[in-house]
């Protein structure tokens, strides 16, 4: 799909790779920005329309259904990702918390909005994902098994929403400079660029983009002989 004239809905658009997304959409001709955020009064962009909404939250999913009709592309964003060992006391509870936005908040704005892209002629959702969905160097956990989860979870529907014209685009990166990866010493690219990047993809109608060198080498690294995700 083409962003000129597009209705953008990004969810966590106050800060990082989701504040890039709604800049690049406005710079790209998007019609209407929705700009997401558990708090609205974060949101400063010129251009952008706040919106409250937290994706663990189906009152607020479901408010933001009702009020954006005229979505054509949603960019699923919002994430979190907190360091940890799967094997201390509280690890069941901390892959919960990743899940419920990293996976079940995928899930409940796809099964909001997707009726909303079919009756505006298809459009696109656009998940980020990451190359913790195919790797877990044991820095991020649970925010690794979540993404796999929602790799899987962007593959199914996918196939899914094939007979609606809609368009599902993974994006997939290793470190981008946000608070997320604050701590992590290690080569690390712009929102920016990942973003358009990812955009790039979008209008040329893929449904994978991998957005950055790292993610690159290790999508091959995941059929050589050992496969990397046994020796990163």
């Amino acid at each position: 799909m083409k962003l000129k004239d597009s209705v953008v809905l990004i969810t966590g658009a106050n800060r990082g790779i989701g504040l890039a997304f709604a800049k690049a959409a406005l710079a790209r001709g998007a019609r209407r920005v929705y700009a997401g955020a558990r708090d609205p009064s974060q949101i400063s962009l010129p251009g952008a329309t706040p919106l409250e909404l937290d994706v663990t939250s189906p009152t607020d999913i479901a408010a933001a259904a009702k009020s954006c009709g005229d979505v054509t592309l949603v960019v699923n964003n919002a994430g979190i990702g907190r360091p940890g060992s799967l094997l201390l006391p509280d690890a069941i509870e901390t892959v919960r918390t990743h899940m419920e936005t990293n996976l079940f908040g995928i899930l409940r704005m796809m099964q909001a909005f997707a009726p909303i892209l079919a009756k505006n002629g298809g459009g696109a959702f656009l998940n980020v994902l990451s190359v913790a969905s195919w790797i877990n160097s044991g820095v991020l956990n649970a925010y690794a098994v979540s993404k796999t989860a929602a790799w899987s979870l962007t593959n199914g529907l996918r196939n899914e929403l094939k007979k609606q014209n809609t368009q599902v685009l993974a994006m997939h990166m290793g470190f981008v400079d946000t608070d997320l990866t604050k701590g992590i010493d290690m080569p690390k690219e712009s929102p920016e660029s990942v973003v358009n990047k990812a955009f790039d993809a979008l209008e040329a109608n893929l449904g994978e983009v991998l957005a950055d060198e790292r993610a690159q080498m290790i999508k091959r690294g995941l059929t050589a002989e050992p496969p990397i995700y046994l020796t990163v």
